[in-house]
C-alpha cells in the first residue's frame, strides 16, 4: 500500500495524516546523553563503579569515553532520528579545560559551553539534571544526610545547577527541565521515616530558593519506588514527590518515570489524573522490566497508551515535557538510543492517527460494544505507511534501512576504541 491509499484510508475515519505529520515534527523530545557511555560522566574517575542506586550491565565495544565520542555519537544518533530533538545532560558531564576542574557545588556555566555550542550547532535545545550519585560526598545520602556538611555539599551542587539551567534556557532560547532524583534511602526497615524525608524537603527548598525565572527553567522532582542497595525504603517516594510539587506548583512540576512504580501501575493512566490538577508535567518513558530496569523503549502497549493520553490530554501543546531515560551496555549504544527514540515518536504518530473524539463520543453515549470495536480495528490502520513517508520528508531512513548505517559506525569507528 502506498503513502496516498494510506492517506485515503485514515481520511474515512476523520484523520488528516498531513496533519499528523506537521504537529509531530514539532514536538519536541528529550534525549539522554547517558545511553552513550553508561552513565559514567567526565567528572570523577571513569574506572570505579557507578554508586548511588545506579547501575549498567553489559560491556558492548565502543563506549563513549570523553566529549568529543560522545558528541560524534550523539551527532550519529541524530542523523537517524526525525522530528525536533533536546539533549537531556547531567551535571556530571560538565566539560573542564585546561585544567579548571571543580567540585560539583562549584559547577558554573562555563563548564557546559561547549554543550551549548554543541545544541547551537545542531539546532537542539537541552535539559539538565543535577548528579546527586557516584560521587565521594554522598555518604550514602546526600539531600536526606543527617551530616549537616554532606547536606550542604550538596544543595550547593543543586543550586548550580538551577543556574547552569538558566544558562542554558537563555542561551537555546527554550526552556529547560531541571529534574531532582537522589537514590537516598535503606537496604533494610528503617528506624526512621519521615526524618530523611523532613530533610529532603527542606534540602528542595533551599535548593529552589536560588532565583529563577520560571517561564525558564521547570525544576521538577521525581519519585522511585527502589533502587539497589535501597530495597526497603526510599525518601523521594511517589507521595512525597508528587506532594513536593502540589504544594509548590508556582515553581516546580512533577515528573513521573515508568519504570518508577510499583510493577502494576502505569504512568498512562496517571497522566490525565496529573493534568487536571497541574498546568504542566514532566515524562521520563523508558521500560521496567519487573522493576526500575530502564530497557530500551519498545513501540509496545504501554508506550502508545502514554503517548495517546498526550495527545487526548492536549500535553503537545507543551503541558507534557517529554524526555527519554534508560541505559543499556548490553547493545549497541546508538541503536538503544535510535530504536527508543523512534519507538516514542511512532507511538506520537499512532497518537495522533487515532479519531480520540470520535472514540471519546461512543464512551460518553455508552455505546461501550461499538468503543471496543472500534479501539481493536484501528490496529489494523496502515500506520506503517505514514511513518515511512514522515522519515522520508525527514530525510531519515525508514524501518528496516537504518540499522545498516549503524554497524557501519561501529565497524568503522565503536570497536576500535579500547
Amino acid at each position: 500500500m502506498s503513502y496516498l491509499e494510506a492517506k485515503e484510508r485514515f481520511e474515512k475515519i476523520g484523520i488528516d495524516t498531513e496533519k499528523a505529520i506537521k504537529t509531530l515534527k514539532n514536538v519536541p523530545i528529550s534525549i539522554h546523553c547517558w545511553q552513550g557511555d553508561d552513565v559514567r560522566g567526565f567528572d570523577t574517575d571513569p574506572t570505579k563503579p557507578l554508586t548511588g542506586g545506579i547501575q549498567t550491565t553489559g560491556n558492548y565495544p565502543g563506549r563513549a569515553r570523553n566529549p568529543e565520542e560522545l558528541m560524534a555519537d550523539f551527532e550519529k544518533m541524530l542523523t537517524l532520528c526525525p522530528g525536533t530533538k533536546k539533549i537531556n545532560l547531567h551535571a556530571c558531564y560538565a566539560i573542564f579545560e585546561d585544567g579548571d576542574w571543580v567540585d560539583r557545588d562549584k559547577l558554573e556555566p562555563k563548564h557546559f559551553k561547549r554543550w551549548v555550542e554543541f545544541c547551537k550547532k545542531h539546532h537542539i535545545g537541552a535539559d539538565f539534571n543535577p548528579t546527586f550519585f557516584s560521587h565521594p560526598m554522598c555518604d550514602p545520602l546526600t539531600l536526606t544526610s543527617p551530616n549537616e556538611k554532606t547536606r550542604k555539599f550538596w544543595i550547593d551542587h543543586g543550586k548550580a545547577c538551577i543556574r547552569i539551567s538558566e544558562y542554558f534556557a537563555k542561551e537555546l532560547g527554550q526552556k529547560c527541565t531541571m529534574n531532582i532524583w537522589i537514590g537516598d534511602g535503606f537496604k533494610d526497615i528503617p528506624a526512621d521515616r519521615m526524618g530523611p524525608r523532613a530533610r529532603y524537603k527542606d534540602s528542595i527548598d533551599q535548593i529552589l530558593s536560588e532565583p529563577y525565572d520560571f517561564n525558564l527553567v521547570k525544576p521538577c522532582v521525581e519519585s522511585k519506588v527502589f533502587g539497589i542497595g535501597v530495597e526497603a525504603y526510599t525518601a523521594g517516594s511517589a507521595e512525597f514527590a508528587l506532594s513536593y510539587a502540589a504544594k509548590n506548583s508556582d515553581k516546580c512540576i512533577p515528573l513521573m518515570d515508568c519504570g518508577h512504580y510499583h510493577p502494576t501501575e502505569v504512568v498512562s493512566d496517571k497522566i490525565p489524573a496529573l493534568l487536571v490538577f497541574f498546568p504542566e508535567i514532566a515524562l521520563h518513558i523508558t521500560r521496567g522490566v519487573r522493576w526500575d530496569s530502564d530497557h530500551v523503549v519498545l513501540f509496545d502497549d504501554e508506550t502508545k497508551e502514554i503517548c495517546k493520553e498526550i495527545v487526548r490530554c492536549g500535553g503537545l501543546d507543551g503541558s507534557v515535557n517529554i524526555a527519554l531515560d534508560y541505559f543499556d551496555a548490553s547493545v549497541n549504544r546508538i541503536a538503544a538510543w535510535t530504536l527508543g527514540y523512534r519507538n516514542v515518536q511512532k507511538a506520537l504518530l499512532n497518537a495522533l492517527l487515532t479519531p480520540s473524539c470520535t472514540l471519546k463520543d461512543l464512551q460518553d453515549r455508552y455505546e461501550m460494544t461499538e468503543l471496543l470495536v472500534a479501539q481493536d480495528e484501528l490496529k489494523t490502520m496502515p500506520f506503517g505507511e505514514v511513518w515511512d513517508e514522515y522519515c522520508r520528508r525527514e530525510g531519515v531512513a525508514k524501518d528496516g534501512e537504518w540499522f545498516a548505517d549503524v554497524k557501519k559506525y561501529e565497524n568503522e569507528v565503536l570497536v576500535k576504541r579500547v
